[in-house]
């Protein structure tokens, strides 16, 4: 038992994981044939391989001063080598798996090409336009003069909008045949998914059993949201089926737009946030009457079905792996490191869904939480004594996703929006309570009415407050970036200056106590 133990105590502290994270990290991004040369993107990819190798080289130095330059020493370093070239192999495979899923395979020319049978991969949504659109794995192409050929790849569907509702009744993995015409061509080229504007759908083959109960608990809970009286400024309701279930469909698009424009429309995004809130309640109630261990198990099964239900929406996804892994360490009594368990989440995200790694979201959540976890704890200390807990918590979390993001921020974006980093430390908070009273809400809903109606006015009022600050919060002017090579170098120069100034002067507060 206690060599165990003491394989467990040196295994999360020398790391050898992190290697192949580090790993994983280069060849999955370092491959991806979209970032050519000419492509801004470049000096991010090329900024997170140089941080990957120096910081590779630096463990394996830290090994060989812990160990020595004997067999020993080197033997960890071969280790960690393994290591590497395990996740090196991982990332490389997992990067082929996403280039190929960006590729179409008609079977016919899409020129050619009047009608496509498939499989729905997501629930339609409705735009802007009043449209539906949804993601389709192709099965067949159907072309002119009764021509008909096997397909494969995924097309972005938009439907006419009087489908749409009997779309969304059959939901997720239904089968359809589409009549229509090809809006975008290129599929065959990297990053780019091919478009189709379906005329008239017909639903071959219902999904799944467990599909249709995915989509009938859905429905119940849109209809539980749906009675709210907007005459009374009840638009509430859509906020609430944005923040629980990620459909924003019936949410107001002004509220949408002010949340862009105060920065915060993260908090829209189904992400880690919106989790930690589901998965402090669920141990809120069951840590006591089932103990830490066995809370921690339920928990991940009420984890997993959520993620069911939502959809495995890559920043979501992430916090759901996570917690998944922070479970397993609290019931197998491992040590916690966040860190770790952030990397470990990245290479079993890529290896559950390759292409995901290529989205913004994606990308966004990680560093986001990267930035939490190095700069924010680097500035939480600068503030410790300075500001109270309550506001330096927070404050510091905020600024270390801001500064852990702006890179990306400013690549895809071409601006960013400081105000968020002020109007999060409002709105995170509101948007809590807001979620905890939604969740109460459902329950009432079907039991109790009108207590139900009296807990919609207080949330009625929440969402008032809410839009009120998005709006006020939205009229702070963005930062735009003409040159946004050189904007994204600074931005990545920035968080590494002040990581280590926050190094320093921590280690100069240690030297100071160690001699007061």
């Amino acid at each position: 038992m206690n060599n165990i133990q003491n394989l467990r105590a040196a295994f999360y502290r020398i790391k050898f994981p992190f290697f192949a994270f580090a790993a994983s990290l280069a060849a999955y991004y370092g491959f991806a044939p979209a970032y050519d040369a000419g492509n801004p993107a470049r000096v991010l990819l090329l900024a997170a391989l140089l941080l990957t190798a120096v910081l590779s080289l630096l463990y394996v130095i830290d090994l060989m001063r812990i160990s020595g330059l004997d067999g020993r020493g080197f033997k960890k370093a071969f280790i960690a080598g393994i290591f590497f070239a395990v996740g090196f192999a991982l990332g490389v495979a997992c990067r082929g798996a996403a280039n190929r899923s960006y590729y179409l395979y008609p079977g016919l020319e899409t020129d050619d090409i009047v009608a496509l049978s498939g499989k729905l991969l997501d629930d339609p949504r409705t735009t802007a336009s009043g449209r539906g659109m949804a993601l389709l794995n192709l099965s067949a192409s159907h072309g002119k003069r009764g021509l008909r050929a096997s397909a494969r790849g995924k097309t972005m569907v938009f439907f006419p909008e009087g489908s749409i509702p009997r779309l969304k009744e059959f939901g997720r993995g239904s089968k359809i045949y589409i009549e229509g015409n090809f809006i975008q061509t290129n599929g065959s080229t990297y990053g780019k998914t091919p478009m189709f504007r379906a005329k008239s759908v017909h639903v071959t083959l219902p999904p799944p059993r467990f599909e249709q109960w995915r989509t009938g608990i859905r429905l119940a809970l849109i209809d539980a949201f749906s009675p709210v009286d907007a005459s009374r400024g009840g638009d509430w309701g859509g906020l609430a089926l944005a923040l629980l279930l990620g459909i924003r469909d019936n949410l107001d698009g002004e509220l949408s737009e002010q949340y862009r424009n105060a920065g915060c429309s993260y908090i829209l995004a189904l992400s880690g946030m919106h989790l930690a809130i589901v998965s402090s309640l669920i141990a809120f109630f069951l840590k006591k009457p089932l103990g830490m261990r066995m809370a921690a198990f339920v928990g991940v099964i009420f984890i997993l079905l959520y993620v069911f239900l939502v959809g495995a929406q890559p920043s979501l996804t992430r916090a759901a792996i996570m917690y998944v892994l922070g479970a397993i360490t609290i019931i197998y009594a491992l040590p916690v490191n966040p860190a770790l368990l952030l990397g470990f989440s990245f290479v079993i995200q890529i290896f559950m869904q390759p292409d995901s790694g290529d989205t913004v979201s994606f990308i966004l959540s990680y560093l986001a939480l990267a930035g939490i976890l190095s700069l924010g704890q680097g500035i939480a200390g600068l503030f410790r004594g300075h500001l109270p807990e309550i506001v330096a918590s927070p404050l510091s979390a905020s600024l270390g996703a801001f500064l852990g993001t702006i890179a990306v921020s400013i690549l895809f974006f071409g601006s960013l929006r400081p105000i968020g980093i002020v109007a999060g430390l409002v709105m995170v908070p509101l948007t809590t309570v807001f979620m905890i009273g939604a969740m109460a809400y459902l329950p009432l809903h079907f039991a109790v009415p009108p207590l139900a109606q009296m807990l919609g006015r207080g949330l009625d009022l929440v969402y008032t407050i809410l839009d009120r600050i998005t709006l006020k919060a939205g009229r702070f002017p963005e930062i735009l970036f003409s040159n946004v090579t050189g904007s994204i170098i600074v931005s990545i120069i920035l968080p590494v200056i002040i990581l280590i100034i926050c190094k320093i002067i921590h280690k100069k507060r240690l030297y100071l106590a160690k001699f007061s």
